[in-house]
């Protein structure tokens, strides 16, 4: 006998709704990635309900201890599951088997990599370490300057850009160069040097500086320490005179900002990403984002006029650059991600352009004017001193 069509709809329904219910538990399985340390990654993703009966899950990268890691949303549908994770720009889609122990599926994070989870028992569950403590900061009124700092030549084979500090406090840089040093120091933008010599665009440097005063800094007193260490090692003297130039002008959309606002008193400010995929920023002000963009993507100054001070917040910008924006990188990551991002989305998935991406993703505008801005004259520079 035929199933009437009402029956049919209800039994899917139901079969949908006990797959969510048996969904909740630890799950566990090994992303395989060349990279990391053992050629694996043990991710595990823990599943729970809400108080309206929804599902919630956190995930772990328990090879790279730290905090949870919330989902956004998790999704389910018959034997279907959708898990986002927009804090690492990824997403987990499995198909839940018959016994309902195993899920396979693929995790993508740029690239798509097979990821089979497993149901744990109390028995077969991995141990979660303990995230490490939140790292002592340095007293907000110290003026630290580098105790020790070593400055040599990059290797030449070296790959990659970075520039930031470890928990205890240690400055470090990577295939950087005095330009970029001078951009970091001072929230310049590459058109706002004037008058240097060209080995500071060519010439690159590996550097590593202990402050003289314990805990992490925040990011004026990293400013502050390599400002005296370019004027210490490099000789680095210049004054400041007044310029229109071409700049771009963040200011507020029409309809608001459209950004997570941050408790004053979370850690940051954190970047890191690429854009297609999704460059994420962490508890920052719209001034120290504007800062980075000038400093690694955009071709001229970028100046903050949204009037939103030192508020701080927290979201991901996926843009598609054009060929006059540098495909450089963000200055930290708020989290190292579970594996390394790797191709580019293809045309057809490519997000908008900057601008475009800004107003509709952030709620801020993001145009080209002529604007007052200061521009460092170089008087004197050389090569750095010996160690």
């Amino acid at each position: 006998m035929k199933q009437p069509a009402f029956l049919a709809l209800a039994l899917a329904a139901s079969a949908g709704a006990l797959c969510a219910q048996t969904l909740t538990g630890t799950w566990q399985g090994a992303l395989k990635v060349p990279q990391a340390p053992n050629g694996e990654l043990r991710i595990v993703m823990k599943i729970s309900t809400t108080e309206k009966d929804a599902l919630k899950a956190e995930m772990f990268s328990i090879d790279q201890p730290g905090p949870a890691i919330p989902a956004e949303s998790v999704k389910v549908s018959g034997s279907s599951i959708k898990i986002a994770v927009p804090p690492l720009n990824g997403n987990y889609e499995g198909t839940v088997s018959a016994d309902g122990n195993t899920i396979t599926g693929t995790w993508t994070q740029g690239a798509a990599l097979p990821l089979t989870l497993v149901r744990a028992t109390p028995t077969t569950a991995w141990t979660i370490p303990e995230p490490p403590p939140p790292p002592k900061l340095m007293d907000k009124d110290a003026k630290p300057e580098f105790e020790v700092a070593t400055i040599k030549p990059s290797d030449p084979n070296q790959r990659g850009w970075g520039l930031g500090t470890n928990r205890s406090g240690t400055f470090t840089t990577r295939n950087t160069n005095l330009a970029d040093l001078i951009k970091f120091a001072y929230s310049v933008h590459q058109k706002q040097i004037v008058g240097a010599p060209a080995w500071i665009d060519s010439d690159k440097f590996d550097l590593t500086g202990k402050p003289n005063t314990p805990g992490l800094p925040n990011v004026a007193q990293m400013r502050m320490m390599v400002q005296k260490l370019l004027a210490d090692r490099f000789g680095l003297a210049f004054h400041i005179e007044k310029k229109d130039l071409s700049a771009y002008v963040i200011t507020v959309a029409k309809n608001g900002e459209k950004m997570k606002k941050e408790d004053p008193s979370v850690l940051g400010p954190g970047f890191g990403g690429i854009p297609p995929r999704g460059f994420n920023v962490h508890a920052s002000t719209i001034a120290e984002f504007a800062s980075v963009m000038q400093a690694q993507f955009m071709e001229q100054p970028v100046v903050d006029q949204t009037g939103l001070g030192d508020a701080r917040y927290s979201f991901i910008l996926k843009w598609t650059p054009d060929p006059s924006q540098t495909p450089g990188y963000g200055q930290a990551a708020p989290a190292p991600p579970p594996v390394p991002q790797a191709a580019t989305p293809s045309d057809t998935e490519a997000p908008p352009d900057v601008f475009t991406a800004m107003q509709q993703q952030l709620g801020l505008q993001m145009k080209n004017a002529k604007t007052p801005v200061d521009v460092m004259v170089i008087d004197k520079v050389q090569k750095p001193s010996e160690n």
